[in-house]
């Protein structure tokens, strides 16, 4: 079956370096496959797009570039905080601080600068303003049952132990 535009349930195992970079950045090798369905906005747009018509088994190097992945450097996603929000917090330049935005989700942050009167703060995503290169091999492809297209999950047969889906977490 190839992966199809909506309502394929596709796991895949990947590698990912930044485009021209040898560092892995992240990677699932040896471990479950990342599993997700078609459509849903699951994975971001770029690697999706492309790996449409594929089949279980092929491998492949597939370069998605920032404006489909995880957006370019805003500017305006840099902002001065007053420092007295990061009381009892030992800030380093550079360290990543989690909290929660204006609409309940949580909100990282990289810690940019700061002094006696305020902290200045980055917004943008880590990869953002970064063309990626993934290293993919399909794992899975299938058909979505009518219940994990509706509500775009993917369903976890494999409860051992207590978890799932060869120690991954449902969904």
């Amino acid at each position: 079956m190839k992966i199809e535009e909506k309502n394929c349930v596709v796991g895949i195992e990947y590698e990912l370096t930044e485009a021209g970079e040898s560092e892995i950045i992240d990677s699932n090798k040896g471990g479950a496959p990342l599993e997700f369905i078609t459509g849903k906005g699951q994975i971001i747009p770029g690697l999706e797009s492309q790996i449409l018509g594929m089949k279980k088994g092929e491998s492949g190097s597939i370069t998605v570039k920032a404006s489909e992945a995880y957006g370019e450097l805003s500017p305006d996603a840099i902002q001065v905080l007053p420092k007295e929000q990061f009381a009892g917090i030992d800030l380093k330049e550079g360290m990543v601080l989690h909290g929660q935005g204006e609409d309940g989700q949580t909100v990282q942050v990289a810690v940019k600068s700061f002094d006696d009167d305020g902290v200045t703060v980055d917004f943008n995503h880590p990869l953002a303003g970064k063309d990626l290169l993934f290293a993919i091999t399909i794992s899975d492809v299938r058909a979505a049952t009518d219940d994990e297209a509706l509500s775009g999950q993917v369903a976890c047969d494999n409860h051992s132990g207590g978890e799932c889906c060869s120690g991954g977490s449902c969904h």
